[in-house]
């Protein structure tokens, strides 16, 4: 298991590497899955709408681009996170930045985990599945 971050154009977050890795590792197991080699890039707009020119062919902002390398259970992937628009949306849906950027970090996670938000009814499964991924962090930093 290796996850790793990375910066592109802007400066490292505050994040709890060692408490973001383990929670990773917690939700992946709550889905079945063992986790593999998984890249944060955190980037700002600029960066993600040219990741989104440049390999999905969209001509917008996002807070998050997920590549996909999973095979089998084991989770793998980079992911691409806008942290100007992850504050742009704390702002936006009234969320302190840290939940918001956590939110969007686990959203990766579980896109690897093979759910989806794009369908009917699937982003409720999504955001069902993002709070109880953030419920397990506020437990975890409480043990």
């Amino acid at each position: 298991m290796a996850i790793s971050f990375f910066c592109e154009q802007v400066e490292m977050p505050a994040v709890h590497k060692t408490l973001v890795r383990n929670w990773i590792k917690r939700v992946a197991e709550t889905h079945g899955k063992r986790v593999g080699e998984i890249s944060y890039i955190f980037c700002n707009d600029e960066k993600i709408l040219e990741v989104n020119r440049q390999y999905l062919q969209h001509d917008y902002y996002t807070d998050i681009i997920t590549f996909d390398y999973t095979e089998g259970n084991k989770i793998a992937g980079d992911l691409f996170i806008s942290l100007d628009t992850v504050r742009s949306n704390a702002d936006l849906f009234n969320q302190p930045y840290e939940t918001e950027l956590h939110r969007v970090i686990v959203h990766g996670v579980l896109h690897l985990c093979g759910i989806n938000d794009k369908g009917p009814g699937e982003r409720e499964i999504m955001e069902k599945c993002e709070n109880e991924a953030l419920a397990i962090l506020v437990a975890m930093k409480s043990e």
